[in-house]
């Protein structure tokens, strides 16, 4: 059985290719909460169009990302590794931040290159700019690059339209930086960004960039990694005022509608049987920002913290005629996105050390995962410390808790509390208590064989995890903050055009 279905595989694989590589389409939104979406059980979001992706392909309940902030987990999602070997720690990166990216990881772009594929990034980058642009998408294997390179808060809001006619955007944002720019490839088109024309532009360009590749009968790689739903959210005249849970459901709804604009397009090009689209999210939902920040469903708090709210993130496999409609409760990473699509192209993985695995059998077959564990660090990983969190099977081990002020208005008093050491480790079931509600009774002998399980898997995990140099320590450094007018004064206030 187990041969002949490999087989099944070779033969799939092969015919896929020889026929036209598989093009790709990877959707990343920003802060997204696992009970954000309609197809996820929220009663007033309206998705539609990820509702029917979900519908019309592969749901996942026990999807991880590796980080519960922004930086770490898309370093992770594009190299297959975790943040911590390429040095994405802690915290995230800033306008001004020295380091980046290191040039000598492999991304997923890179991966696909040799084999002829056009690629491309909209939105938000967040992984470094650095000296004359050294980490932007085009010098880590993207041809185009269109958005923002770090996050959109990370500068002066106040006076910013989010919504029209002329609705200012909610808060401050950070307001020693220069103004929010949008980029293309190296060069700045816009300072600051205009948030109500954003999402047109970036469809646009991506309705382009599908439209040429194709033409051109050149596989493609797109990576749309969206601002939205991140604060301050926004949304342009096609979204404001249309969904039922205001400001943050327009911006999901302007989210939603671009994937609407994608999928449209990969149907009018002729492409849409040959093309994976995935969609998943960085980390868990902002609960700090109340009913603009996000909810978790079920699952116990949010953003900054290595509870299930933090990092186990909606996630949805589309592919018709390749992939069947269904749910599957296997577990699975942003990790394994870079081997999947690298074993469906037929591209040599990278010779690193990777932490993801192929999911193919799940995408295909709605067959078993080959990932067993999944690992949690929080935003400040160190080598002292280790993992505060591992999941094995059914059961996750919890080493260390600690709230976080992403998460701190809940009424759950842990996801606001100190960092607490947990030996032996906290115990929970997430098939029958996803919630992390009830720690099983560790002097049961069964847990105690868990428990055994546990320490022998960290070990094992822990001797081969070897920390790269901080790219966060190396500082900031106020001259790399972009800025359209470099001669200008005085900064930032003169970065405009």
């Amino acid at each position: 059985m187990g041969s002949s279905r490999f087989a099944f595989f070779g033969i799939l694989l092969l015919c896929t290719c020889s026929a036209s590589p598989p093009n790709f389409v990877l959707l990343f939104a920003d802060d997204l909460g696992f009970g954000d979406l309609g197809c996820y059980g929220h009663p007033s979001s309206l998705t539609p169009n990820l509702d029917r992706l979900a519908a019309e392909g592969l749901r996942f309940t026990d999807f991880y990302s590796t980080c519960p902030v922004c930086s770490p987990s898309r370093a992770s999602l594009l190299t297959g590794r975790y943040q911590t070997r390429s040095g994405i720690y802690p915290g995230v990166l800033y306008p001004g931040s020295i380091g980046g990216l290191p040039l000598n990881e492999t991304t997923i772009a890179e991966v696909l290159k040799p084999l002829g594929y056009a690629t491309a990034v909209i939105g938000k980058w967040h992984l470094g700019l650095g000296h004359n642009g050294k980490f932007l998408p085009t010098k880590q294997g993207f041809d185009h690059f269109l958005g923002i390179p770090y996050c959109h808060d990370m500068g002066p809001c106040k006076n910013l339209t989010c919504f029209p006619p002329d609705i200012k955007c909610y808060g401050l944002c950070d307001i020693g930086s220069v103004a929010v720019p949008l980029m293309e490839n190296e060069i700045i088109k816009q300072q600051p960004v205009n948030f109500l024309d954003l999402e047109k532009t970036y469809s646009d360009f991506a309705t382009n960039f599908i439209t040429t590749s194709v033409e051109k009968k050149q596989p493609f790689f797109l990576y749309y990694p969206s601002h939205h739903t991140h604060y301050p959210q926004y949304a342009g005249i096609g979204a404001a005022g249309q969904s039922l849970r205001g400001p943050y459901g327009d911006s999901l709804l302007e989210f939603d509608n671009s994937v609407g604009h994608l999928v449209e397009t990969l149907k009018r090009t002729g492409v849409i049987n040959n093309t994976l689209v995935f969609f998943t999210s960085d980390n868990g939902p902002e609960l700090m920002r109340r009913s603009r920040g996000g909810i978790a469903g079920p699952l116990k708090c949010g953003k900054s913290t290595t509870y299930e709210g933090g990092m186990r993130e909606p996630a949805i496999a589309y592919w018709p005629g390749t992939i069947k409609p269904g749910v599957t409760h296997e577990m699975a990473s942003t990790l394994d996105i870079l081997p999947t699509l690298a074993r469906l192209a037929g591209a040599e993985l990278p010779p690193v050390m990777l932490d993801g695995v192929d999911m193919t059998d799940i995408l295909v077959n709605q067959g078993k995962s080959k990932r067993e564990t999944v690992m949690f660090y929080p935003v400040n990983p160190s080598e002292d410390y280790g993992l505060f969190a591992l999941r094995l099977g059914k059961y996750k081990a919890h080493f260390y808790t600690q709230g976080a002020f992403h998460s701190s208005t809940t009424p759950d008093k842990d996801c606001s509390a100190l960092r607490e050491t947990h030996d032996p480790p906290l115990i929970f079931d997430l098939e029958a208590d996803p919630c992390e509600l009830y720690a099983l009774p560790v002097d049961e002998s069964d847990i105690q064989s868990v428990l055994q399980q546990v320490k022998t898997v960290k070990e094992q995990f822990e001797s081969s995890m070897v920390f790269g140099e901080s790219q966060m320590a190396k500082g900031k450094d106020p001259s790399l903050e972009p800025c359209c007018n470099p001669e200008c004064s005085p900064k930032p206030s003169c970065c405009h055009c």
